[in-house]
């Protein structure tokens, strides 16, 4: 039997942000689905997830894609993590989206998440001089050009990378400030989605290294008058996408508003310095939500306010947000 390279994913116990670990198992056997793969134990103490008396930690293969990278019949699997007790681990937030989809599923959420990052060539983004700045932001947004433009090879084949692998990618942007980009995964339900989110950035580290040029999910990766970089999420029920959704998107917005708070926590650390107002962004302390304002907190699309029906974008998730997470809130506060 043909050995098959399965390369096993996860999301590790680092605060405030958790970072992505892997390691490859050699199977040799036919794999059709997750259940064909076997749950594998990896030492919780060298990522934050154990301590090393009892370092054993559990990974369940939930989420299978083909290996772009290697090619051939080997793969990729999207991992949850649980202890050697076979409990859910604390750093395991799909669990709880997991019962949220499954307690929703009639409601037929559908999220599009947009994805912003910065190439980093060593301490500098990637086509900044070595020293001073580039000129001011306004010809880099969906740019065209060597002057315009830094990273497109590694962007284009992140892309091919992640549609080869089955992924729902929906578009690709080079973004305002300069080395800064943005992909789109959706529309998927909250798992699909989120476990696409986690794959796609792992195959861009991965394809990153190839280049010896790093991805960074900072909001604010350079400081001063730069765009910082978000992951908004696009979010609709199915009665949001039918005649007269939007009342309902508008009744998602008051709740939305009602926990605040509650959400900046959970979406992602260090976005003090990216939510201030300026640069497309609400500042952090207040909460808006408007048509075609891309300076609110939720901003309703004018298609969808000309047509009365669609879906809301929340504009406040930072780059290094846990999309488990987003989803979780969206899901609890709307549907409530």
């Amino acid at each position: 039997m043909e050995k098959i390279m399965v390369e096993y994913i996860w999301i590790d116990g680092s605060l405030p942000t958790a970072k992505l670990r892997s390691k490859t198992k050699i199977v040799d056997h036919k794999i059709n689905s997750v259940s064909d793969l076997p749950d594998w134990g990896f030492d919780g103490s060298s990522t934050m997830q154990a301590e090393g008396h009892f370092s054993d930690c559990l990974l369940k293969p939930v989420h299978i894609m083909k290996d772009p990278l290697r090619g051939g019949k080997n793969l990729l699997v999207m991992c949850e993590v649980f202890n050697a007790d076979e409990s859910v681990h604390p750093s395991n937030k799909r669990a709880k989206l997991r019962e949220l989809a499954e307690k929703h599923k009639g409601q037929d959420c559908w999220f599009g998440i947009e994805q912003e990052y910065t190439f980093f060539d060593g301490i500098k983004p990637l086509g900044w001089p070595d020293n001073g700045f580039p000129a001011p932001q306004g010809g880099y947004y969906c740019g065209v050009g060597s002057d315009e433009v830094f990273g497109r090879d590694i962007v284009e084949e992140h892309m091919e990378a992640c549609l080869d692998a089955g992924m729902t990618m929906s578009g690709i942007n080079a973004e305002v400030m300069p080395g800064q980009w943005e992909f789109q995964i959706g529309p998927l339900g909250p798992l699909a989605v989120s476990d696409e989110v986690w794959l796609a950035r792992w195959l861009l580290y991965r394809i990153g290294e190839d280049y010896g040029v790093s991805a960074t999910l900072d909001p604010k990766p350079v400081k001063g008058d730069w765009n910082g970089a978000g992951a908004h999420t696009n979010f609709s029920t199915k009665p949001m996408r039918e005649p007269g959704g939007l009342k309902i998107i508008e009744e998602a917005c008051e709740k939305l508003g009602k926990n605040h708070e509650k959400h900046i926590e959970m979406y992602g650390s260090d976005n003090d310095q990216r939510l201030t107002g300026d640069h497309e962004t609400c500042s952090i302390k207040d909460f808006k939500y408007g048509v075609s304002d891309r300076g609110a907190s939720i901003r309703i699309p004018m298609q969808t306010a000309n047509e009365g029906f669609g879906y809301l974008e929340d504009r406040r998730p930072s780059a290094n947000m846990d999309p488990y997470l987003v989803c979780t809130a969206l899901m609890e506060t709307i549907l409530s």
